[in-house]
């Protein structure tokens, strides 16, 4: 597959932001000292991209096979209470690199510089950001985001090689991940190209072609499907990094839509549930993503061919004698899709919970996590433990000796990871998008809707441990939990563009 690309150089086009710098705080003793290891753990964190709750086997999936994630999680600990950082993708994976929820995160929202036709990304982080990235670093660690990035396009200050990134292969800006067989990805600053030829991703199916024959969606499936190409780049640097310690941020793209699958994969599920073909007809252009035949298929065989790859990984720790001291997490960026043929009722892909993407429901921001570590995280075992995706940075501190972003929203639970006693609890997390705010706080679920539109919107509040898909508010009877969630909801500071801020409500 190398032999078929060729690296050329992109100019670069300007983006002035405000910078701002984080200083780098001194490290602690490494996890795996105490483990009688001469060498930091490895670390790697696959983050799926709109794979809902109930997608995976472990967590109730019937339609879907993921039998390589489902023995990760067989290996090792399956949360049934993690939390992504918003309910969709960019401001997501802010709070994954920053360690803050979107309370103070730089990115809240998917905010795209520039028109559809051109690829300047989104908005990016500050020059000077410390990351997850560059924590890891300063410990020593040879670090890779393959996949999706989406916090700053070319030329911009957020190029992951600039914020704690040694190496880049994949999508910078998130819009062009829309097509899976693109013209080019980037490795670096450096355009790779394919073997593919352009396709306009928003688009129907023509007038005049039999929405019933396969050759009429030929062209959607073309020669380099970037997953695999992905893939392959994710071994590679595992190969290539295997003397020394490594952290691998496997930012795949499945299954969020368009619906594209290569035909070896969509013939496992030939047959396997009644279809009725995606054309796109009846949308407007802009709502749009690509048309398929079997679109139940298709997002199935996604799911699978994405689950393939976590055994490729596996089997090359496995292979190069660095599974036991290798820390491997799997999860979502986010809820589960409405959109592009997908059908998440079908799948009951939230269940139990409502909302899908979007929505700062349980649906929409509760999502799989799977960690595993031979010898350190106990086997087949589940934990209720409440985290969230910004947790990530001072757990990921903690494992390595490195110390987290001075005022990180993130709590560690490297404690439950390893089984260990003395965990943290959080008071209360937070979640904001566009006119939309939750916290929880204890078994309390509290959301604020159509904040934009009505600045006195009242606080709905859902009891958790009793009402997990929130269907009854019970916030009348309440009043002075009601009181504490609007404090917190009040306390989030200004975001950095306009569009993403709103009234915080009053007492």
């Amino acid at each position: 597959m190398e032999g078929s690309m060729k690296s050329i150089c992109f100019s670069k086009i300007g983006l002035l932001f405000a910078a701002f710098s984080l200083a780098a705080c001194r490290a602690e003793e490494p996890l795996a000292e105490t483990a009688g290891s001469d060498r930091r753990p490895n670390i790697i964190y696959i983050l799926a991209d709109d794979l809902g709750y109930n997608e995976v086997g472990v967590y109730g999936q019937s339609k879907i096979r993921t039998p390589h994630i489902d023995q990760l999680a067989n290996n090792g600990m399956r949360f049934t209470q993690h939390y992504s950082g918003s309910p969709v993708c960019a401001p997501a994976r802010s709070t994954f690199v920053e360690g803050k929820s979107t309370a103070r995160s730089t990115v809240r929202g998917n905010y795209s510089i520039g028109g559809w036709d051109e690829e300047l990304g989104q908005y990016p982080l500050p020059a000077g950001t410390r990351t997850i990235g560059s924590m890891l670093q300063e410990q020593g660690y040879k670090t890779a985001v393959i996949g999706k990035w989406g916090l700053g396009g070319p030329g911009s200050t957020g190029q992951p090689n600039d914020h704690g990134f040694d190496h880049f292969f994949g999508y910078l800006d998130q819009k062009y991940a829309h097509n899976y067989y693109p013209t080019h990805l980037w490795r670096n600053k450096s355009v790779v190209m394919l073997r593919n030829d352009w396709i306009e991703d928003h688009q129907v199916l023509q007038e005049g072609l039999d929405e019933n024959d396969p050759e009429s969606y030929r062209d959607f499936v073309q020669e380099d499907f970037a997953p695999d190409l992905m893939a392959d780049e994710a071994v590679r640097f595992i190969e290539d990094n295997k003397n020394q310690p490594f952290f691998l941020y496997f930012a795949v793209t499945i299954p969020h839509v368009s619906l594209q699958v290569p035909e070896d994969s969509l013939a496992e599920y030939d047959g396997a549930f009644p279809e009725t073909p995606y054309t796109a007809r009846e949308l407007n252009t802009w709502l749009t993503y690509l048309p398929h035949r079997t679109p139940r298929a298709a997002y199935a065989a996604m799911v699978t061919r994405m689950d393939s790859y976590v055994a490729r990984i596996v089997a090359r720790l496995e292979e190069t004698g660095l599974a036991e001291n290798t820390l491997i997490v799997f999860t979502s960026d986010n809820g589960p899709t409405f959109n592009g043929g997908s059908d998440s009722a079908f799948f009951e892909s939230a269940k139990p919970l409502s909302g899908l993407k979007g929505d700062v429901r349980e649906g929409g921001i509760r999502v799989p996590f799977i960690a595993s570590w031979p010898g350190r995280i106990e086997k087949n075992t589940t934990n209720d433990h409440v985290s969230a995706m910004w947790d990530m940075m001072p757990t990921f501190a903690d494992i390595s000796g490195a110390t987290a972003n001075e005022g990180s929203d993130g709590l560690s639970f490297a404690d439950t990871l390893l089984g260990r006693d003395g965990q943290q609890q959080h008071e209360s997390l937070y979640w904001e998008l566009g006119s939309q705010q939750a916290v929880r706080m204890g078994n309390w679920k509290g959301i604020r809707k159509n904040i934009k539109r009505n600045p006195d919107a009242p606080i709905e509040l859902y009891d958790l441990s009793t009402d997990i898909a929130e269907t009854t508010n019970v916030a009348a009877a309440h009043d002075d939990v009601v009181k504490k969630i609007r404090r917190i909801m009040a306390s989030r500071e200004p975001a950095v563009i306009d569009n993403w801020n709103f009234e915080v409500p009053r007492e």
